[in-house]
């Protein structure tokens, strides 16, 4: 079933407590530990830290790689926020962030970047299917601004 903004979050009792006391949860989902796109996606994050933090923002990345990779990427760039190792690809099918891609006209399966806001009560108020690795905390924090 596709996910849509509005519907709870599934799986939300388990990725509420990165909440914690800000307002709203950027729970991002992509490919791969130390991939250029990847770390692009995650410095940019850890680069735009401070002004999610102010915003009442939360991060946190799912990728199915283990938890021993997730932790040397976190350490190699200084990543302020938690990566949830998803090797059984729970969480991944349950956001529709696995499936169908193509690469050099091959076709096989694998996780989709995406990026859902959630807010304090578990619901899903918007999503991100076009994600630029290189500047997507401004895409959360426009995201924002068109909000208020």
């Amino acid at each position: 079933m596709k996910i849509k903004i509005g519907q709870n979050a599934p799986e939300f009792e388990k990725i509420k407590k990165y909440l914690k006391d800000n307002k709203l949860l950027a729970l991002y989902f992509y490919p791969k530990d130390n991939t250029p796109g990847c770390t692009k996606e995650a410095c940019s994050l850890r680069n735009g830290w401070n002004e999610l933090k102010k915003q009442g923002i939360s991060v946190v990345g799912v990728s199915p790689d283990s938890e021993e990779s997730h932790k040397k990427f976190s350490s190699m760039y200084s990543l302020p926020f938690p990566l949830i190792s998803d090797k059984d690809k729970n969480l991944l099918k349950k956001y529709n962030a696995w499936g169908k891609k193509k690469l050099y006209g091959k076709e096989y399966e694998g996780v989709l970047r995406k990026t859902f806001i959630i807010d304090k009560s578990g619901k899903i108020i918007h999503i991100i299917d076009k994600v630029d690795t290189e500047n997507h905390a401004q895409q959360i924090l426009n995201f924002l601004k068109i909000r208020e």
